[in-house]
């Protein structure tokens, strides 16, 4: 498999819970192909599903900044060309983004890749980038499932961008 462009960032983002409705983004990691990284955690004080509290929380470092500054750092990193968006299963990194940013701001292609389609139609269970099944699939391909903490954004961008790399050659 070929990729399309190589104009992409692979992007995970944490978020206070699943339905977009009333939650928010927490924490934003972002990989370019060359490796150069971009990490923040965006200030919150609302409600927090359980599940986060218990499972997201514990990875952040609590240095948050404002809604305002997420957005201009993360414009500043991504630039003005407009990456596709490679993410694992990305409607919920997307409409958060779109949240922080809006639709006529968005610093993305509005179209994002989905990363757990690309395992499906390449013959793997997309089951196994879950983090607690991601070794599988990392051993699979070579690569040490151990070198990335769970649910924290950037880690999981860094694996997002591993494993991208070991199959789109």
């Amino acid at each position: 498999m070929k990729a399309f462009s190589n104009n992409i960032v692979y992007v995970d983002t944490e978020f206070t819970d699943l339905n977009p409705y009333t939650g928010e983004i927490l924490s934003v990691g972002m990989v370019k192909p060359n490796g150069e990284e971009f990490y923040v955690e965006i200030a919150y004080e609302g409600e927090i599903h359980p599940w986060v509290r218990t499972n997201i929380l514990p990875t952040l470092t609590g240095e948050n900044i404002s809604r305002d500054e997420a957005k201009k750092k993360i414009a500043d990193f991504l630039g003005a060309g407009k990456p596709h968006m490679v993410a694992f299963v990305p409607q919920y990194d997307m409409v958060y983004m779109v949240k922080l940013f809006g639709t006529e701001s968005l610093p993305f292609h509005w179209m994002p890749i989905d990363f757990a389609s690309m395992l499906f139609g390449d013959g793997q269970d997309p089951g196994q980038m879950r983090s607690e099944r991601r070794g599988v699939l990392m051993h699979y391909l070579g690569l040490d499932g151990n070198d990335y903490p769970e649910h924290h954004a950037l880690s999981d961008a860094r694996a997002l961008k591993d494993v991208w790399a070991a199959m789109v050659q």
